[in-house]
Formats: structure tokens, C-alpha cells, sequence
């Protein structure tokens, strides 16, 4: 922030753009690896003080270098647009069929909807959305198991999709995740949208472990989601979590997607 304030011949005495607007910063418009965008960004707040110290000048008569600049998180679309990302897990969630999963790419961990139909047919499954076979057969595994112990029928073809199609997806850690979206479905049920999942399936139900649970943490955190259902065999990797980072959040862990349902599913009212 000060580079780009220098570039602009700005002072930092006169510019003030708090840690929340910084966070909101990030958070709508450079969610990202690196600093690139958030490095751009600043540039264009930087310009937008600059803009507003002169025409104040101008209007007052006052000199410009009284002229103090407060960006606060409030103003940010007004400056730079419409956000690029947003939290999106409570308006995914409200219809059955669409569970709220966990993933880790390279700009970290990053929320994973996974969106479930059925039509008439003979079983036969699709998946899509630029999905690798890893995660192809963690939807068959998540299925068959479904079939085979709870009562899940097999007179309809089932369509998985992962939005967000232009980015590569691959890993057996969006199993229970898929298991969730079809029960969910299935039942007419929608999942909780508080409530986000990662873990291995099994065609027994079993959940097995997963890596990448601290950016997982992380990128539940972020989206403003409160509790998240973990591999009982992750256990460790929970403990390395700072306490900072885990404030707020309620882990869950299991061993089975029944106890996965149990949490995800909401319940009649």
C-alpha cells in the first residue's frame, strides 16, 4: 500500500484505508495466490484518493495538502465495481440437491459446490464440469453406496455437476460431499447452508482422510461458514490448526456418511 500510494503522490498521512476494507478488498476482488491483483487494486483505490483530494481542492479552496482520504469497505463496489467473488454457499444451499464441499487449488483452499439431479432412466451416472476420473470415482463410490445401503434407487439416471467449469477439478476428498448432494436430492431435503464437508468415501461409507485441511479451514472460514464435517483420521492435522484460524468454527469429526447426513441434512421443522 504505501508503494502505490508513493506512485500516486500520495502521502500516507492522507490516505486511510483500514484493515476491514482491506479484508473486504480481498476477500471481493483478489482472492488469490499472490498479490497481484490486490497490488492493482490498491493502485485504483490509490487513484480514486488522489481524484478525490482534487476536486475537494477545488471546491473548497483548501490546500491540498490538508486534504486527508478515508476509503472505507462500504465504498469499495462504488470504486471499483461489482465484487468478482462472494459468499454464495446460503443461495446454493436453499434447494435440496446441492451440498457445499472443500478444496484446495492454487490459489488455496476454496469452497467446492457439488449440485445433484435425477431424470428418468435406467442408473446410468454422469458427472461434469471439467471433472477428473479420481473425482468421477468418488461420485460412482458415493453411489453405489447409496444404492446399496440406503434405500436409494436405481430407475434414475443421476447427473453430479461442479460449477465452475473452466477450473480443473480432481481428488477423492469431495466424496462425502457428493454422497451429501445425492441424499439430499434424493430425500428433497436441503443440506445446511452453515455447514461445509471434505472427505474420502468408501463403497462401504467408510470416510477416509484427506490433505490440505489448514487451507480448507481456512476458505470455510472466509465464506462465513460455521461448521465443518473432517475425516475422524484427521484428527492431527486439526490440533496443528492456530487457534486464531479456528475461532468460530465447529469441527465435526466422523468416520461414516451416516454421521455425515445426520449433520449435513436439515431436518423437517
Amino acid at each position: 500500500m504505501p508503494l502505490q500510494l508513493r506512485k500516486h503522490g500520495l502521502a500516507p498521512s492522507r490516505v486511510t484505508i483500514p484493515v476491514p476494507t482491506l479484508k473486504a478488498l480481498v476477500e471481493g476482488w483478489a482472492r488469490e495466490a499472490g498479490v497481484r491483483e490486490l497490488d492493482r487494486h490498491v493502485g485504483a483505490l490509490a487513484r480514486k484518493a488522489a481524484r478525490r483530494i482534487a476536486e475537494r481542492t477545488e471546491a473548497d479552496g483548501t490546500a491540498a495538502a490538508a486534504q486527508k482520504v478515508r476509503i472505507d469497505a462500504s465504498e469499495l463496489e462504488l470504486l471499483l465495481g461489482h465484487r468478482k467473488f462472494d459468499r454464495e454457499q446460503r443461495r446454493r444451499t436453499r434447494r435440496a440437491g446441492v451440498a457445499t464441499g472443500l478444496a484446495v487449488t492454487g490459489a488455496g483452499g476454496e469452497m467446492l459446490f457439488i449440485e445433484a439431479a435425477a431424470t428418468p432412466g435406467t442408473g446410468k451416472l454422469v458427472v461434469t464440469g471439467q471433472v477428473g476420473s479420481v473425482m468421477e470415482e468418488s461420485a460412482q463410490a458415493a453411489l453405489t453406496w447409496l444404492r446399496a445401503f440406503a434405500e436409494f434407487g436405481d430407475e434414475q439416471d443421476i447427473h453430479v455437476h461442479v460449477p465452475a467449469g473452466a477450473i480443473p477439478k480432481d481428488g477423492p476428498s469431495a466424496g462425502i460431499a457428493i454422497a451429501t448432494a445425492l441424499a439430499s436430492m434424493w430425500h428433497g431435503v436441503p443440506v445446511r447452508d452453515d455447514l461445509a464437508m471434505t472427505g474420502e468415501v468408501t463403497l462401504h461409507g467408510e470416510v477416509l482422510p484427506i490433505g490440505g485441511v489448514k487451507q480448507k479451514v481456512l476458505a470455510a472460514k472466509r465464506a462465513g461458514i460455521r461448521h465443518v464435517v473432517l475425516p475422524e483420521r484427521n484428527e492431527g492435522d486439526v490440533k496443528d490448526i492456530p487457534a486464531e484460524l479456528a475461532k468460530g468454527i465447529t469441527v465435526h469429526l466422523v468416520d461414516h456418511v451416516t454421521q455425515v447426513l445426520e449433520l449435513a441434512l436439515e431436518r423437517p421443522r
